[in-house]
């Protein structure tokens, strides 16, 4: 179901770059995945929005806010597959990489980010499950954590609580 550009293909504007807009677009991670699988083959907007499973309106605006595209004599743009998998890759999210708790560190839910813990304590769950508590230095909350016993270091063994 993919139609033949029969003419040359020209870059609108005369060459020059589509002016982009400062605001990030926001991909689905649907066109995330699925763009790598593009082929190197000139699409019509509404089979490129076919294939990635997605509004063609949406792929018309990100069009207009710089992705790229040609456009024929006649006014047909085409969008190549590579070319638009490529920009996908360059405007999604970038990926972050949290560094990994220590043990005696959790993540505060009023304070929203990783605290050491006052008066960490070690309890036993069940097999080589483990529960963390402690308190947070800032707000002083009650934080819990799970782990496993065989990947924390000893920390001191609290009483059960029921």
């Amino acid at each position: 179901m993919r139609s033949m550009c029969p003419l040359p293909i020209q870059q609108p504007g005369n060459g020059k770059p589509v002016a982009t807009s400062h605001s990030r677009i926001r991909l689905t991670h649907s066109v995330i995945v699925k763009a790598p699988g593009l082929l190197p083959m000139l699409y019509l907007p509404a089979e490129l929005a076919g294939e990635l499973g997605m509004p063609a309106r949406t792929l018309y605006d990100w069009l207009k806010t710089g992705a790229p595209h040609t456009q024929d004599a006649q006014g047909n743009l085409w969008i190549d597959g590579r070319d638009f998998a490529g920009w996908v890759s360059a405007n999604r999210k970038p990926h972050t990489v949290r560094e990994k708790l220590q043990d005696d560190q959790a993540y505060c839910l009023r304070c929203k980010q990783a605290v050491t813990l006052i008066d960490p304590r070690r309890e036993q769950v069940k097999g080589k499950l483990i529960l963390i508590k402690g308190r947070c230095p800032r707000c002083g909350a009650g934080i819990n954590r799970g782990g496993r016993s065989d990947r924390t270091l000893e920390l001191p063994v609290g009483p059960r609580e029921s």
